[in-house]
């Protein structure tokens, strides 16, 4: 938001009247704004389960939370998934129809194509579940700022994940504009997906 201090009193009523009106014009979100300090939208990655190729342009015109987890997560990743969830619930449908949670496995080997088709369902016909080998998610998740890490296995194979809590989310034009914490309330989510899907 652009701060309006003080000016001469005649220039300063007109130049006030236009900040406002610009103002008014930029989203007021309630999540942290990081709209221009990420790239822009753009991955190839498998859709679960058929295991095609999508990419970006797979979801022009879409607003997009991108999210990084596994199937295996006892917390955060079903708590974000629920949230964003009980968000659209909110929303009316024509609105929520032009959303879509990008669910971004960071554990292919667990997860199969199955398995994370499987498991984003349960959250609606709005998430999707993708996958890639850990050379391609490495790029992916460096590219946005985060990352991921594996632990040793244990005497029965399992072995647990390390991965970020945020949600970045994209405008319609495949930019970048918030950033969704998991602590965020759900109202507070709800406002700033309705705002982008609006067309702000």
């Amino acid at each position: 938001m652009v701060a309006c201090g003080k000016m001469p009193w005649l220039v300063g009523i007109v130049l006030t009247a236009l900040f406002v009106a610009a103002c008014s014009d930029d989203p007021e979100f309630r999540s942290r704004d990081i709209s221009g300090a990420l790239p822009d939208l753009e991955f190839t990655l498998e859709q679960a389960p058929e295991e095609r190729k999508v990419t970006e342009a797979d979801f022009e015109g879409k607003v997009v939370a991108l999210f990084f987890g596994f199937t295996h997560c006892p917390d955060y990743c079903p708590l974000t998934l629920a949230k964003f969830a009980g968000a659209l619930d909110g929303i009316e449908e024509e609105l929520a129809q032009d959303m879509r949670v990008l669910f971004v496995s960071v554990d292919p080997e667990r997860d199969t194509p199955e398995q994370l088709a499987q498991y984003v369902s349960g959250f609606g016909e709005r998430f999707v579940g993708l996958r890639a080998d850990r050379s391609t998610l490495r790029d992916v998740t460096r590219r946005y700022r985060t990352t991921f890490s594996h632990g040793e296995p244990d005497e029965n194979g399992h072995y647990d994940v390390a991965h970020g809590t945020a949600t970045f989310v994209f405008d319609r034009s495949g930019e970048v504009r918030f950033l969704a914490r998991d602590d965020a309330p759900v109202d507070d989510l709800e406002h700033d997906l309705r705002l982008l899907l609006e067309g702000s």
